[in-house]
């Protein structure tokens, strides 16, 4: 055995004896489900706009491809800050973080329900994705911390579900407030179940010291794990597909199927409904071959939203293809971090790899908002799905790549057992 083997079966005997101390002997789900909550509070906060998108672009008297700057801007900063904050906070208990968190995302929703401007909401935006960041990379790693290990794939699939109802709930729920009250309304009410979520992970969350002082080196060590790349690779290109169609649902749904403006919220709200079916369908799946369920996912978001462009036309193909939309898009974070979970070495690299996850995760949205707002205004809308479309098929070429790939990366799981 070489010194250089023996190192790393020294590193590793040492990640495993520090995953079993960090181990739970119980399952905290109490715990899992105020971390899920905590989930469906960021991303509720992120997609407001969504939903919201023409009012706010009416109210401040911006086009909607400015408007669409609401979601970019603060994703591309999540996109930065989630490795910082994992590298920044040390030894800072995960508890403390993650409750500090939760308190200026409902301080951000104020300050968002307050703005007279463009700037001054993007500013707003600005903490809210310091929070995105922040919330991701805490809370995407914390299923193996209170499950036991039998348990992680439904854990994981109820923190991730707090992405489906924020679809479910959050966002057509934002989207009736705005028809009904105006948007500063959703805004403030968001703020104020920022605030209840807060107590609720303070009440019920155990001490979570940090498995290890966050580290460049860490990063660093799982950027260079092919497992955890082509995670980060097929990740990118499923959300930025998705964005930049799903920013302006609205308008698709308006003026390419046809809808009035009081058919929105319904019509979000069976997304959500859809989303929610896929993620919990989709999580014990995902816990056992999560490369086949992210092959799957890959390929049902590229055909609906091609389908969308070619059917998308009509009331009734507009709706259906929604629902297949909700259903595609449902399953693409369980299946993400599962794999991630899979790909990384151990408690430590978990926190690095979700950190990793939650930055591509973000910058697909920032970017794939982005550029769609451009082609809206260069092209149109049924350009904008194509091109889509044309994303997601080559997260489809790669998920095919990841069937070949060593999930052994499986190793991480494994080490989570108590």
């Amino acid at each position: 055995m070489t010194q250089a083997d023996t190192s790393r079966h020294g590193d590793s005997r040492a990640a495993q004896a520090q995953t079993a101390s960090h181990a739970p002997r119980d399952n905290r789900w109490p715990a899992v489900a105020a971390v899920g909550l905590a989930t469906f509070g960021v991303v509720t906060t992120e997609m407001l706009p969504v939903g919201l998108l023409t009012p706010i672009a009416q109210g401040l008297q911006v086009s909607a491809g400015s408007a669409g700057l609401m979601l970019s801007a603060p994703a591309l900063l999540a996109a930065l800050f989630a490795p910082l904050i994992v590298v920044g906070a040390g030894s800072i208990d995960r508890r403390h973080l993650l409750a500090a968190l939760l308190l200026a995302l409902a301080g951000a929703n104020v300050l968002c329900a307050l703005a007279p401007t463009l700037p001054w909401l993007l500013a707003a935006r600005v903490v809210v994705g310091f929070c995105i960041g922040g919330i991701w990379a805490v809370a995407g790693g914390l299923a193996p911390r209170l499950v036991a290990a039998p348990s992680v794939g439904w854990a994981t699939a109820i923190i991730f579900g707090g992405v489906s109802v924020a679809s479910v709930v959050g966002v057509p729920l934002g989207a009736w407030l705005g028809e009904l009250v105006g948007w500063r309304a959703a805004f403030g009410a968001m703020a104020i179940c920022s605030g209840l979520i807060f107590v609720l992970n303070v009440a019920t969350l155990p001490p979570l010291p940090a498995a290890a002082r966050g580290s460049r080196q860490g990063l660093r060590a799982q950027f260079g794990n092919r497992g955890v790349r082509l995670g980060l690779t097929v990740t990118f290109f499923l959300v930025a597909g998705h964005f930049m169609a799903y920013t302006f649902v609205r308008p698709l749904l308006q003026q390419v199927s046809g809808f009035g403006a009081g058919w929105i919220g319904v019509l979000l709200f069976g997304y959500g409904v859809a989303g929610m079916i896929a993620n919990f369908a989709a999580g014990p799946l995902a816990g056992r071959h999560p490369g086949r369920a992210l092959l799957a996912v890959a390929l049902a978001l590229s055909t609906t939203l091609l389908l969308f462009a070619a059917l998308g036309g009509t009331m009734a193909g507009g709706a259906v293809l929604l629902l297949c939309w909700g259903l595609s898009y449902g399953a693409v974070s369980v299946s993400v971090q599962s794999w991630m979970l899979r790909a990384a070495d151990g408690l430590d690299g978990i926190e690095a790899a979700t950190a990793l996850l939650v930055s591509v995760f973000n910058l697909g949205i920032a970017l794939g908002s982005f550029f769609g707002g451009i082609a809206v205004d260069a092209a149109g809308l049924h350009a904008t799905l194509l091109i889509a479309g044309a994303l997601t098929l080559a997260a489809l070429v790669t998920s095919l790549r990841m069937q070949r790939a060593p999930a052994a990366a499986s190793a991480g799981l494994a080490q989570c057992r108590p």
